[in-house]
């Protein structure tokens, strides 16, 4: 039965909004409060006209003023933050969380509708208006100029993934004729005078398919180098705050270009942290502890937080152990873990990869070196 709060919503005009985005309708779910039934409504994918008009018809359904102050929220997805930037310059108090942290049930077998989904996604709303900021993570939204950083790295690491699956295929092509050839720039030379096992030349679909996927793999590499050519280019000239800070990571021996500049654009640069836990958990390398009653043990690191940062931070983990060997986290880690076996130095650097993101944090922010580390010249 609905409960009727009017006194209540008249006194503090509000109404909770959520957004189940999709790639060709939107799904509005509004409501005033708790216990108030949800009105369901949908409108185009990004017809932005029709969710103004949308806003106003809930506000006249729910009898609230023109003026009245709209929460609203939607899942961080495909559509990015474009919508919340909109809505927030329409006066719209907007929220974009995390999809994994909403609450989910944990029987076997569930219902999962849009419908349900708006259900939910409003009445967690209400509640983390209502002061309950750990019911869900918000995701922190960066401005125009931070998402435009973030673009070179990330297409770099496009581009280089893209690059060894041409690589393995044309292999995969070869060693399926029997043929193992270097590729070089004159592959499509030494191609046509390949010869098969019994001395004659390679058929016309399959040399025309290699020369094909060749000559992608050589726009994927014409594109990294142009690339890398334009960061290279930005490390020398740039007085841009974000660049002098790559510089000075740069300075640490066995920090290369690729991890200062994912560190710094991803991660260090628009990111103001408070304290080492934070840093940790933002990259998903904090432990994940599993009690009950007499119970207890450990399920291992989150992964709750970035994966590009998390996977570079334990890849220069292993570069630190080779290049700052007499650095105080170097020896922790040969102290802690250096006579164990195989599996335990893999947990040890996951271990060695939290500090030492920890350490870089400091390094970059307040210019504290890490113990023992060395600077290039």
């Amino acid at each position: 039965m609905e409960t009727a709060r009017p006194d209540e919503y008249t006194r503090n005009p509000v109404m909770f909004m959520a957004l189940e985005l999709s790639a060709k309708k939107w799904k509005v779910g509004t409501t005033v409060g708790i216990g108030q039934k949800l009105r369901k409504e949908s409108v185009e994918a990004a017809d932005l006209r029709g969710l103004l008009e949308e806003v106003e018809k809930a506000k006249a359904r729910f009898g609230l003023p023109a003026d009245a102050r709209v929460v609203s929220c939607y899942e961080a997805g495909r559509d990015g933050f474009w919508l919340h930037r909109w809505l927030t310059k329409q006066g719209i108090e907007n929220v974009v969380i995390d999809p994994a942290s909403v609450h989910v049930d944990r029987r076997k077998k569930k219902a999962k509708t849009d419908r349900l989904d708006l259900g939910k996604l409003v009445r967690t709303l209400i509640r983390w208006s209502d002061g309950e900021p750990k019911v869900w993570s918000v995701v922190q939204v960066p401005s125009v100029k931070d998402e435009d950083d973030r673009q070179l790295h990330r297409e770099l690491q496009s581009l280089k993934k893209e690059q060894t699956r041409h690589v393995n295929r044309i292999k995969g092509l070869l060693v399926s004729q029997g043929v193992k050839l270097a590729i070089r720039k004159n592959f499509v030379e030494m191609l046509k005078r390949c010869r098969l096992w019994d001395g004659s030349s390679l058929s016309e679909h399959p040399v025309g398919r290699l020369e094909r996927e060749y000559q992608r793999l050589e726009m994927v590499r014409r594109q990294i180098l142009q690339l890398e050519a334009k960061r290279r280019e930005a490390l020398k000239a740039s007085t841009y705050k974000k660049v002098e800070k790559v510089r000075q990571m740069k300075r640490l021996r066995g920090i290369g270009i690729e991890s200062s500049w994912l560190f710094v654009m991803e991660f260090f640069g628009w990111r103001a942290f408070e304290n080492r836990r934070q840093v940790g958990s933002l990259a998903g390398l904090t432990p994940t502890p599993h009690e009950s009653g007499a119970m207890s043990r450990e399920l291992g690191i989150d992964k709750a937080g970035n994966p590009r940062v998390r996977a570079m931070a334990i890849e220069i983990a292993w570069s630190w152990l080779r290049f700052q060997p007499q650095s105080e986290l170097s020896l922790w880690f040969e102290h802690r873990f250096g006579s164990g076996g195989k599996r335990a130095r893999k947990i040890g650097i996951v271990a060695l990869a939290r500090r030492l993101l920890v350490a870089l944090w400091r390094f970059v922010d307040q210019g504290v070196v890490p113990a023992g580390a060395v600077l290039s010249a």
